[in-house]
């Protein structure tokens, strides 16, 4: 299959390496893609947002799936012009992935199919943003309405500095003050073509900066999958009362859902709540999904992008483990120092079950491999535990050197034997 993959982040280079697993002599493009997918797969320089000139890449060359990986081509409405010329794509339409656009869309879906999740109230003011603050009480969860790379969260139990983030997003736009969920937090991905889902294998990831789950929101440190602390039956009741009704509810507002319904979950004492959607895979979760997956990605994403999902079976996973440890620059994430020579990963790729997916990378003068960005790589390991997995992943971490680098050392211990 001839296959264009849009993004250039470690969740794209994830994706890209499911698909070479397949051996299924797949024709694959990226773009703009960045050094180390360049490693793998031809990439392009174009932009991934301009609808037109993806279609027009995609007719030209024979693209039979387009697979969308960030959230902005979505919002965009890439996927729409995709869809009218005939091009088959992994990816919602502009309409349907306002459930990551806007908070406040998300709430409203919500709140009218019956899904169980927090309270909230959008502000477009400050005053009304300190006047939900103090309603809902400590800890303060703030968040931007719209796209922020996954920096609009704010989890706080300072009053100020809730109100400092609240005032900060308002210049960009609204604001949803939410009341504070309590519980162990859980990503489970969903494809859907609009009408029927298939679960993925759930995962959990790390946001805050540093060990203990202390320190500034990233864009995510790390992920493990599988979770083996869930309740059996969690996957089945995901799909039945928030999966499958919210697909629904959009396929009955007339904007399907076709793509990646990522639920961003928290298993509260009074069950299971949904903190976020998002419209596209997970970065870093997919990390650690993809390597764990036997059945064909392609097969699964262009079902999904072609109304075929209702007669497949629920793919199926290995029975290792997988951890993925994200190598970041110093400064991240406020003031990232970028152009920094990264070493030792050919070496780090020589020990068992370590593969390396690029998220902000990129060749100096031909040579040199350097960071263009705060989240640098991904270092994901798989085994047949998780004391093996972590003490794979952080063997690997040892032998790359980036000046500065940071990353954090428990991810998945937890649940290490």
């Amino acid at each position: 299959m001839r296959i264009l993959v849009l993004g250039s982040g470690a969740r794209e280079h994830a994706i890209i390496t499911a698909l070479l697993a397949e051996d299924a002599g797949h024709d694959i493009i990226a773009a703009p893609g960045n050094a180390g997918i360049a490693m793998d797969v031809p990439v392009i320089h174009l932009d991934p947002t301009n609808g037109p000139v993806v279609a027009g890449f995609a007719l030209d060359n024979d693209i039979e799936l387009v697979i969308i990986g960030p959230e902005a081509p979505l919002v965009a409405g890439v996927a729409d012009t995709l869809r009218t010329r005939g091009i088959a794509v992994f990816g919602p339409g502009k309409a349907a992935a306002q459930l990551e656009g806007s908070k406040t869309f998300a709430k409203r879906i919500m709140d009218d199919a019956g899904v169980p999740t927090g309270r909230a109230t959008r502000s477009g003011t400050l005053e009304e943003a300190i006047e939900a603050i103090d309603e809902y009480g400590a800890p303060y969860v703030v968040k931007a309405d719209g796209l922020a790379a996954g920096k609009g969260v704010l989890v706080t139990g300072e009053r100020n500095a809730a109100i400092a983030h609240a005032e900060y997003w308002l210049h960009h736009g609204s604001v949803l003050v939410e009341e504070f969920l309590a519980g162990q937090e859980v990503s489970l991905f969903l494809l859907s073509d609009g009408h029927s889902v298939l679960p993925l294998s759930p995962a959990q990831d790390y946001k805050r900066l540093f060990d203990g789950d202390i320190g500034p929101n990233t864009g995510g440190m790390g992920s493990y999958s599988p979770l083996p602390w869930l309740p059996e039956g969690f996957v089945d009741e995901v799909i039945d009362t928030i999966a499958i009704p919210t697909v629904r509810q959009l396929a009955q507002e007339q904007t399907p859902f076709i793509g990646l319904l990522y639920c961003g979950l928290i298993v509260t004492d009074h069950g299971i709540r949904v903190i976020e959607f998002n419209a596209r895979f997970g970065d870093p979760e997919t990390q650690a999904v993809l390597p764990r997956l036997i059945t064909p990605l392609s097969g699964l994403l262009f079902a999904a992008s072609t109304g075929g999902l209702g007669s497949l079976p629920r793919p199926q996973f290995t029975d290792d483990v997988a951890v993925t440890v994200v190598l970041a620059s110093e400064g991240y994430p406020e003031d990232a120092i970028t152009g920094r020579v990264i070493t030792g990963l050919n070496e780090a790729l020589a020990l068992p079950g370590i593969t390396i997916t690029h998220a902000a990378t990129a060749t100096l003068n031909n040579t040199d491999l350097v960071a263009t960005g705060g989240r640098v790589l991904s270092v994901v390991a798989t085994a047949p535990n998780f004391t093996e997995a972590r003490a794979r992943a952080y063997q690997a971490l040892e032998i790359i050197k980036l000046e500065g680098g940071q990353y954090r050392t428990d991810i998945a211990a937890r649940v290490a034997e």
